[in-house]
């Protein structure tokens, strides 16, 4: 159990750092008008969302392993309030490709001031999250 946790936490990790860094590259995005720079962006966004993608998934099959070994987590509604949570993370990863796809798509009609505020909407449920898990307070 102890293995399938910490790879869990690795690959939350992983996620997060995606959720933060692919929205940061927006903001940088928003802000740039040479085509150069734009196009590397892009590329730099795609492989961001990869990267991110992979933690989110890898991050859902280790929780998945250790509600399969322990199904009495079930109970904890500690637990359903986290998972709640990562249901809203998820929407946020779908929000995020879709304004990927408007920048792929040269679309963005969205500025760095917005995106900048954007960027910080992960903070509140990963603080919410660790808070559920450390704490446990239901």
């Amino acid at each position: 159990m102890l293995w399938l946790k910490a790879f869990h936490v690795v690959f939350v990790v992983t996620w997060f750092a995606g959720l933060f860094g692919l929205p940061r590259l927006f903001v940088h995005h928003a802000m740039r008008t040479e085509t150069g720079e734009i196009e590397l962006l892009k590329v730099m966004e795609r492989g961001m969302f990869r990267i991110m993608t992979f933690g989110a998934v890898m991050a859902a099959a280790f929780g998945i392993a250790m509600l399969i070994v322990t199904p009495a987590y079930f109970e904890l509604k500690w637990l359903h309030a986290k998972l709640t949570i990562v249901a809203l993370l998820v929407g946020y990863h779908i929000w995020c490709y879709r304004l990927l796809v408007a920048f792929r798509e040269n679309r963005n009609r969205r500025s760095h001031v917005w995106f900048r505020w954007f960027n910080e909407l992960a903070l509140l449920p990963l603080i919410a999250i660790v808070v559920l898990v450390v704490v446990k307070p239901f």
